[in-house]
């Protein structure tokens, strides 16, 4: 369970033990998520003084914690406030990387993150199995997903034949943009 984008609570679903606090949460999630090869990464990456450097980095709990929470946060969050909230994601893991965290604008996106996070709430359900974590099913009283909002098999507001206008007005600058890459490519 997740509240405000924070792991609140883990239930192993088979004998109903409950992990609530951080600590058990994350020791309990690492010992699971370890025996199935979780959460292991090797990677060349770019230092902050330029170079390429060797990591090889392990997380079983964190990774189960990342996939748990994308996968809540697509369920309850606006998509342009998401799409935000990554380049936010990016440019916080960046500043940390690099040794900014107490920085002015560090602290301006953790706040912004945070704000972002004021509506992921909800209840993930998890499986691990040979290094790969499977996201089996999600709830949410935040949701902003509606099935028959969206479905075009229930009658209501939406009419297929709403798209249209959307497609024609998007599709303008498409059309702009190949107009004018035919002007340069004629040159």
């Amino acid at each position: 369970s997740l509240r405000k984008g924070v792991p609140v609570k883990v239930t192993n679903v088979k004998d109903g033990l409950t992990r609530s606090t951080a600590l058990e949460i994350f020791i309990y999630l690492n010992e699971v998520a370890g025996k199935h090869g979780v959460g292991r990464i090797d990677i060349v990456e770019n230092r902050f003084i330029g170079m390429k450097s060797r990591g090889i980095y392990e997380t079983p709990a964190g990774t189960i914690l990342y996939h748990a929470h994308l996968d809540i946060e697509a369920f309850t969050m606006d998509r342009e406030v998401r799409k935000i909230k990554q380049g936010l994601g990016l440019k916080f893991a960046e500043l940390v990387y690099t040794g900014f965290w107490h920085s002015p604008e560090c602290e301006f996106v953790r706040h912004c993150i945070a704000k972002s996070q004021e509506r992921v709430e909800g209840k993930v359900q998890v499986s691990v199995f040979k290094g790969q974590v499977y996201i089996l099913g999600r709830e949410s009283p935040l949701s902003l997903y509606n099935e028959e909002l969206v479905s075009m098999n229930v009658q209501g507001d939406y009419e297929p034949v709403d798209a249209t206008g959307f497609i024609n007005i998007n599709s303008l600058r498409l059309k702009e943009y190949h107009r004018l890459q035919s002007k340069v490519t004629a040159k």
